[in-house]
């Protein structure tokens, strides 16, 4: 060693396999900031260490003489790439120091038992995982799911937002911009401050589905997933009631993370890249781990008795939003098995999540079942693009060692060589940025069980207010409550008050012999909105008010909503909406008569309206 070279030297045992093991993967992590030695080759040089202490522990040895040993040895190296936090706990957690010393030396005396954990976990790969082919597989999806995003928007948003649409988006923002002033932006970040015509809507529809493209063949990723977010939060903050759903925050939280994850290159696939930032890849688990979880413990919360008795499936099948033909065969299935099922849910929900976390195989595993999970949720119910994003979340959980087994060679080579390095600035930026996200998360999450609302700490509570409306950010949490019937609303139309008309939906329930359809990954967002006023009243829902007024007008944006028009020549004078109880047939009634539903008329949903 160069006698000005001021780096430390980690000496370990050379002889030991499980040693062996280690060191390459902490040398990936640690790069060229540590030496490392092994002790058969430079023990005689450190007089101040017995040559015998070289066996039961590595020691981290600087060039004053001082060093460390065991836990706190490897803390130390680490703490000279990113990974500072282990250090910080065993410097200033208590506890943490003593028990990481303890389990250090319990894993050094039973070396043999721990090399072969050690191998069944992490496999025959003595080197750390790289990230480059899962790096780009994910980014493949997210664009394809950016793409269904602003594509199925994109063909519905006149009727919704337009000007002639039920909720305009300018209403909204006039009604903004007259409270708050000369500072709406913030209060309401969206591009539409500089116009909400129903062309620039449009235009920014297609522009993110172009840019979705981009990303696809990988041509400036990094900003192209920054305009993505940009163009997709505008929407979000103009959308209203039709874009308040789970998967577009999830989108904005994913496509968000997404920007810092992607590499700084013109073309992807031309180029050498850097390594992802393991804070990303940090954050992207944190934020399946959320999803997920969260799904799970909502469900207990809640206290609905059908999560609580096992029955929560008798009646998922068939009340959920948009169900497909395989969910009336899922709903055939006997009462044992929808109750086992039931409790396979909890133990995915709340069980598999933490694995996402662990090294090698167990991340393997929890990747395969989240992903048969997703696969299974596709088959039985429409829920938009929002399975889609969850595969590409549950993609990062393997790395390039697996996918090397499962892509083709072309669309692996030009990564295969990349050895470049993160540049500096961007290395400390996604740090920071990645502390501090994580930070607002856990807080997010965790603050509510130990400290009531009304104390939270002002600075936490200014830094939440901030990014709130940037979605960066946001709570998950599906099926708290199970719904148990089916009540669909209809809207009529009569000329005369005696003659009524049904206006038909696209994809809701309607024909008693029409199978469910796929629809996914297109939203149809009216179809959707009308599931969840079925499920309150009128009051509370005015924009169905808003959308019966349209079609008295004769809307046309809102009349391309829906699969027929009843009144192509002119619009009614009345109009009503009306409850009908809907639920599957079993299987010799449909054998019989060959319809997939039953139904029977509840009540109506609205009086008779008309315009003045």
């Amino acid at each position: 060693m160069n006698a000005n070279d001021q780096r430390p030297v980690m000496v370990y045992d050379g002889a030991c396999g499980f040693c062996t093991f280690w060191v390459r993967r902490w040398q990936q992590i640690t790069e060229d900031r540590v030496l490392y030695k092994p002790s058969q080759e430079v023990a005689s040089q450190y007089s101040q260490i017995s040559p015998e202490k070289f066996d039961a522990s590595i020691y981290l040895i600087y060039p004053d003489g001082s060093y460390y040993s065991g836990a706190k040895g490897v803390y130390k190296a680490l703490a000279t790439s990113i990974h500072k936090i282990p250090l910080w706990a065993y410097e200033k957690v208590p506890g943490f120091a003593p028990i990481s010393e303890w389990a250090y030396h319990k894993v050094a005396e039973n070396r043999p038992f721990f090399s072969f954990l050690t191998r069944w976990i992490w496999g025959k790969t003595l080197g750390p995982p790289t990230w480059h082919l899962t790096r780009r597989f994910f980014l493949i999806m997210l664009g394809i799911v950016y793409l269904v995003a602003f594509a199925s928007l994109g063909s519905q948003i006149e009727g919704l937002i337009g000007k002639e649409g039920i909720l305009p988006a300018q209403s909204l923002l006039q009604g903004v911009g007259s409270q708050f002033g000369s500072k709406p932006f913030w209060e309401l970040p969206t591009l539409f401050w500089l116009g909400a015509s129903d062309g620039f809507l449009k235009f920014i529809c297609l522009a993110g589905s172009v840019i979705s493209i981009l990303v696809i063949v990988g041509i400036a990723p990094a900003l192209s997933l920054f305009l993505l977010w940009a163009f997709y939060l505008s929407l979000f903050n103009v959308g209203q009631q039709f874009l308040g759903y789970q998967w577009d925050t999830l989108l904005l939280e994913t496509g968000f993370l997404a920007v810092f994850f992607a590499p700084l290159k013109w073309r992807t696939q031309r180029e050498a890249e850097p390594s992802p930032s393991p804070w990303m890849l940090l954050l992207f688990r944190f934020l399946l781990f959320r999803v997920m979880f969260t799904s799970g413990l909502v469900k207990l919360a809640s206290g609905d008795p059908t999560w609580q008795d096992f029955s929560a499936l008798f009646y998922h099948y068939e009340t959920q939003p948009l169900p497909t033909w395989v969910g009336w065969y899922a709903h055939q299935l006997p009462q044992w098995f929808q109750e086992y099922s039931v409790l396979a849910v909890f133990i995915i929900q709340l069980g598999v999540p933490f694995l996402v976390f662990g090294p090698g195989r167990i991340r393997y595993l929890a990747g395969t079942v989240l992903i048969g999970f997703q696969f299974l949720i596709i088959l039985t119910g429409n829920y938009c693009f929002f399975n889609l994003l969850t595969l590409a979340l549950c993609f990062l959980l393997f790395d390039d060692a697996v996918l090397q087994k499962l892509i083709p060679e072309k669309w692996r080579s030009p990564l295969k060589e990349n050895r470049s390095r993160i540049p500096e600035w961007k290395k400390y930026f996604v740090e920071g940025l990645g502390m501090g996200v994580l930070a607002i998360s856990i807080l997010l999450y965790t603050l509510p069980f130990f400290v009531n609302r009304a104390n939270y700490p002002s600075v936490y509570v200014s830094t939440v207010e901030t990014i709130r409306p940037f979605h960066i950010v946001n709570r998950y949490g599906l099926f708290a409550v199970m719904t148990t019937s089916r009540p669909e609303i209809f809207i009529k139309g009569s000329h005369d008050g005696k003659e009524w008309k049904q206006y038909e939906f696209k994809w809701k329930p309607d024909k008693l012999n029409e199978a469910p359809a796929f629809v996914a990954p297109h939203q149809p967002r009216l179809d959707w909105q009308m599931w969840f006023a079925a499920l309150s009243n009128y009051e509370r829902n005015p924009w169905l008010i808003q959308l019966m007024i349209r079609l008295l007008q004769g809307s046309q944006p809102v009349i391309d909503l829906l699969a027929r028009n009843p009144f192509p020549d002119k619009p009614p004078k009345y109009i009503q909406a009306v409850v009908y109880d809907y639920w599957f047939t079993d299987a010799e009634a449909k054998e019989k008569t060959g319809n997939w539903w039953h139904r029977e008329y509840k009540a109506p949903y609205t009086p008779v309206l008309q315009l003045p």
